[in-house]
């Protein structure tokens, strides 16, 4: 009785099969791909979409608090709105430093102290957001004011936009 040889390695590995010296694992790039793709069902399935669905909070994610940023044409301002309910006046700051808007707060705990939570959405603590502005503002002209939990900034944009023309262009022949 012979002993039994093993498979030629090209064939072992284009099968996955095992060798003298192993496993030879391949897969065609289709395959993996397709792993990578039941992994992920199977994660959300395991976990809900907890992740898609608010159980993995925007301030983790770094955008707590919500903010818009829209853009008016008469008289040309940005307005940033921050939605900030809960907190009091004296815990949000606001600085400008050329196109970039700093927010910034604390919301306390909630109260009273000592309850028992099946849920919790609500963000707390400390917060800083950095709100890039798409044009020059005049920072001596800002307002802002909190009302019904959203904070309303106005910007005033400097300066008009420049209407097209044209631009000679100058030959570089000696004349």
């Amino acid at each position: 009785m012979s002993p039994r040889r093993a498979p030629p390695v090209a064939s072992a590995a284009s099968r996955g099969g095992l060798t003298e010296r192993g496993y030879i694992y391949t897969m065609s790039e289709r395959d993996l791909f397709g792993n990578f793709e039941r992994m992920r069902r199977d994660m959300d399935e395991l976990f809900g979409g907890v992740f898609e669905r608010g159980g993995l909070s925007r301030r983790r994610a770094g955008h707590w608090p919500a903010v818009d940023v829209a853009y008016a044409s008469d008289p040309p301002r940005a307005i940033v709105t921050a939605e900030l309910a809960g907190m009091d006046i004296s815990d949000i700051a606001l600085q400008i430093e050329g196109r970039k808007l700093f927010l910034a707060g604390r919301r306390g705990p909630a109260e009273p102290a000592g309850e028992v939570y099946q849920q919790i959405e609500i963000e707390r603590g400390s917060f800083r957001r950095l709100i890039e502005l798409g044009a020059d503002v005049d920072a001596d002209r800002i307002n802002a004011r909190y009302e019904d939990g959203m904070l309303r900034v106005e910007l005033p944009l400097l300066g008009r936009p420049q209407r097209r023309r044209e631009v000679p262009i100058e030959s570089g022949d000696a004349p």
